[in-house]
């Protein structure tokens, strides 16, 4: 199939799929496309607002479809997993059918969100991969090079609830992952279907702060790589035009 999703496997209907993300001063940025966009294919949200200082909880919740909202009155910023951890908790206590992990930059191709229904309702698989595409100084264009090439192998992010699995996320202060590392022993489905994600697609004075914050975050490299983070400053790195999908593409 097109969409990416395997023969076989039982239909199971009316499975719910919740949307869930955590947030800090989001407001003016892409936030409120971002809900507007998922409010159009997911049934539910929660988010969790790590004490924001700006207006991204009115922002949250002024959408019908936020069903739990919770504010950290103290920011967990530097404890990535906890906020991860917290997160989880709260969208488990909405008794969610999959969960989408999500963040405050990141919109769905129409071609992936047109097969959303499909990998919900489907027995074979617990957790689905997709393919993440880092745009860069533009929504026009994506990065692909040496250090920015996270679109060439799936990320999971969209995965099944199972009341009682243990969940566990690493200690990780930074770059933790969005969803329990224990879902990847479950059976899984990687697909093509693509995310567009516009955190770096700002200016390069955003890029330059966010650099400088990862430099502070983690100064020996010890969450991600000293090189990657060198490459945020790359002055002229490998762009590439990006091509919406058409939906009659077989």
């Amino acid at each position: 199939m097109a969409n990416g999703l395997g023969k076989g496997g039982r239909k199971k209907e009316s499975n719910k799929l919740t949307a869930m993300m955590h947030v800090r001063n989001e407001a003016g940025r892409y936030l409120e496309a971002v809900l507007a966009d998922l409010s159009g294919f997911v049934d539910e949200i929660v988010i969790v607002d790590d004490a924001s200082t700006d207006q991204t909880p009115d922002i949250a919740a002024s959408f019908p479809k936020v069903v739990k909202l919770v504010r950290n009155k103290e920011s967990l910023f530097h404890k990535e997993w906890l906020l991860r951890e917290q997160l989880w908790r709260a969208a488990e206590e909405t008794n969610p059918d999959w969960l989408l992990a999500v963040d405050a930059d990141e919109f769905y191709e129409d071609y992936t969100k047109d097969a959303m229904r499909e990998l919900i309702d489907q027995d074979e698989y617990d957790t689905v991969s997709f393919r993440m595409y880092d745009f860069w100084d533009s929504v026009t264009h994506y990065r692909e090079d040496e250090w920015w090439n996270l679109h060439q192998r799936p990320i999971m992010t969209l995965v099944r609830y199972l009341p009682g699995y243990h969940y566990a996320f690493p200690k990780r202060a930074h770059h933790a992952p969005r969803l329990p590392f224990t879902y990847s022993a479950l059976p899984g489905l990687d697909t093509d279907l693509r995310i567009k994600h516009f955190g770096w697609a700002g200016s390069a004075e955003e890029r330059r702060a966010k650099h400088d914050r990862y430099i502070k975050l983690d100064p020996e490299g010890q969450w991600g790589s000293l090189g990657h983070y060198a490459s945020i400053l790359e002055p002229n790195p490998r762009l590439i035009r990006w091509q919406e999908r058409n939906r009659d593409d077989e």
